[in-house]
């Protein structure tokens, strides 16, 4: 499906270093996953199964253990299935200091969800707690798939989650 965008995003780099289209490539995949899991019943968000990695790896023409390691490294490659949104919660101190426990609670009130990925059983929500997400001075905040939602109440969460399983 992605054959077009695969050549351009190899073509970025110098000959003999295709290799650094890992990621991008890595990210291609995730998101034609997830296009294609939303329409699904359960819905399934972006992840990267093993048959994608051994592609990319095919495809740059590069060990497959090379595509593994960076897939594993970085945390926003997902390496088994999550809900169609992914809650990102940041409980570091600022976020903390500004009751992200209110917004955990919102979340487990609305969802069911209390641990670390789990996934709602109709496949909308899975929750996972992250490191800082670079807005302490606007937390507590939440990354939910690509769009971030900052200076949040138990409210405004409640809202959140209410908007998205009307989607």
């Amino acid at each position: 499906k992605n054959t077009k965008k695969v050549k351009e995003i190899i073509e970025r780099y110098p000959p003999g270093r295709q290799q650094s289209a890992t990621m991008p490539l890595l990210d291609l995949a995730q998101r034609q996953i997830a296009e294609e899991g939303s329409e699904l019943s359960p819905p399934v968000g972006g992840w990267v199964p093993r048959a994608a990695m051994d592609h990319i790896a095919e495809v740059l023409d590069v060990p497959a253990m090379r595509v593994y390691e960076v897939a594993s490294f970085y945390s926003m490659y997902n390496m088994a299935p999550v809900g169609k949104y992914l809650l990102q919660v940041c409980t570091t101190t600022p976020c903390w200091l500004c009751s992200s426990d209110d917004i955990m609670k919102a979340i487990k009130d609305e969802t069911g969800l209390s641990h670390n990925y789990e996934t709602t059983k109709d496949g909308y929500f899975t929750l996972i707690e992250v490191e800082c997400l670079g807005a302490c001075s606007n937390a507590p905040m939440i990354q939910i798939n690509d769009h971030y939602y900052e200076d949040l109440t138990y409210k405004r969460m409640v809202e959140i989650i209410q908007a998205l399983r009307v989607d």
